[in-house]
């Protein structure tokens, strides 16, 4: 793949053009404002020389010009005419003999042998009296020459040197930015901590912010993997087990069908359990990629609509009512009115599910299970409380613990739950409390959210 233009070269270049523009904006600024004030200086000089020749007497015998010598060089270029009741009688050796213009009073420019001149007309002391005096106009743009000269050449002259104060200039603003490059080439390929270089400039410090972000994230992503590879390996070395030796029996059963088909069972069984670990690690995994803090109120999950809690909890009710029934418990849900929480529906969804699973799962045969959802002040509650054995205060200390389980309980699982149910509460930005039910006695589970 070709490689992009250097940042560098292209800073002189924006630099060297940009340097050059305003050069050339304030020499044709400089020729127009000098062309002016050479004019208005000249023009003057035209009205006094005139005014010379005005007053000057007129002791000339009829019909006789006076033509004024060439006293200077540059005298070609200046021309002067005087007329008597119309008849020519003094004028300069380049002015002819017929008017240089046609104006009687004033400036005018006129063009005169291929050149342009500048003419002024004026009256003399007698009406009778006409003064013409004229100045070729190339010698005024050799005068604003001489001035841009003096003035232009040196700074041309500068140019390249400013040029190379330029590049050097550049050079040294961009070390901080060659520094970064070499400490990101001298890390090896695993270092995932963050960056650190030294009189980072303003301007760098966002580029490193974010890059130290973007490497927490990547080593956020990687202990979560590796950390589900872990899960997995632990956690599905017992079913996969369990399902061999199942297997083996029912091959080893022989005619005995009774024993085969409890093999099968169990193999079945074994199935559902390694199914359930699977589909927890694989939540758990997600919500770890995720990365969302305990305050992000679910934000990360595409800034989340608001999900009505109550009709939430109905639905969740619904789908786990026939294992309650399967169980002989009496499931009930009190949720009377909406209650808004801006969060993920199916984040919330898996929450509620796996908590009221617990509860229907440990409470026990015929166990009363009541599920609340209600306004509180400033937010929205969720309780889960049953009528079970309950947890010691020790146990119930270390729920949340990846493959904690409580012993004895009698039922199977994989001690992921509630570290799905802690990780959505801190993803949605809830707040989650356990506690011994004060009604029934048994496990009391208070979730709660910001109101939408």
């Amino acid at each position: 793949m070709a490689s992009g233009r250097s940042l560098q070269l292209r800073l002189l270049v924006l630099l060297s053009v940009s340097l050059a523009c305003v050069w050339l904006a304030v020499a044709v600024w400089t020729w127009v404002d000098a062309r002016h004030e050479v004019d208005e200086l000249m023009d003057s000089h035209l009205a006094q020389a005139a005014a010379i020749l005005v007053v000057q007497p007129l002791d000339l015998e009829d019909d006789a010009v006076a033509d004024a010598p060439a006293l200077h060089k540059y005298s070609a270029r200046v021309a002067f005419q005087v007329f008597h009741e119309g008849t020519l009688v003094m004028r300069s050796a380049n002015a002819g003999t017929e008017p240089l213009s046609r104006e009687r009073r004033g400036f005018d420019t006129v063009r005169r042998g291929g050149e342009s001149w500048r003419v002024f007309a004026t009256r003399g002391a007698e009406s009778d009296v006409q003064v013409y005096v004229g100045e070729q106009e190339s010698s005024r743009n050799d005068i604003v020459w001489a001035m841009l000269r003096g003035m232009l050449l040196p700074m041309a002259l500068a140019l390249p040197v400013l040029a190379a104060l330029l590049w050097w200039a550049v050079h040294r603003a961009l070390l901080p930015l060659r520094a970064l490059g070499h400490t990101l080439g001298q890390r090896a390929s695993d270092a995932l901590n963050p960056v650190v270089v030294l009189d980072v400039p303003s301007e760098m410090q966002p580029l490193v912010a974010e890059l130290n972000s973007l490497l927490t994230r990547i080593e956020r992503m990687v202990a979560s993997e590796r950390r589900f590879t872990a899960d997995a390996a632990h956690e599905l070395r017992t079913p996969i087990a369990a399902i061999r030796a199942q297997a083996q029996v029912a091959m080893g059963a022989g005619d005995d069908a009774g024993e085969r088909e409890q093999a099968l069972r169990n193999t079945l069984a074994g199935c559902d359990r390694a199914t359930r670990v699977v589909e927890q690690l694989m939540a758990l995994a997600r919500l770890d990629a995720s990365g969302q803090p305990a305050d992000s109120g679910g934000k990360g999950h595409g800034n989340p609509a608001v999900t009505d809690l109550s009709a939430l909890a109905r639905s969740v009710a619904a789908d786990l009512a026939l294992l309650a029934l399967a169980r002989e418990q009496e499931l009930v849900l009190h949720a009377p009115e909406p209650c808004g929480v801006v969060a993920d529906e199916a984040l919330l969804r898996m929450l509620l599910r796996n908590v009221l699973d617990n509860a229907i799962r440990y409470a026990g045969t015929g166990a009363h299970i009541r599920l609340d959802i209600r306004p509180v002040a400033g937010g929205v509650e969720c309780t889960v409380q049953d009528s079970g054995p309950g947890l010691k205060p020790e146990d119930m200390a270390r729920l949340g613990e990846r493959f904690f389980r409580v012993l004895g309980s009698g039922q199977t699982g994989s001690g992921l739950g509630w570290s799905i149910v802690r990780r959505i509460v801190a993803a949605t930005g809830g707040q989650v409390l356990t506690r011994q039910s004060a009604e029934w006695g048994g496990l009391e589970v208070q979730l709660r959210w910001p109101a939408a």
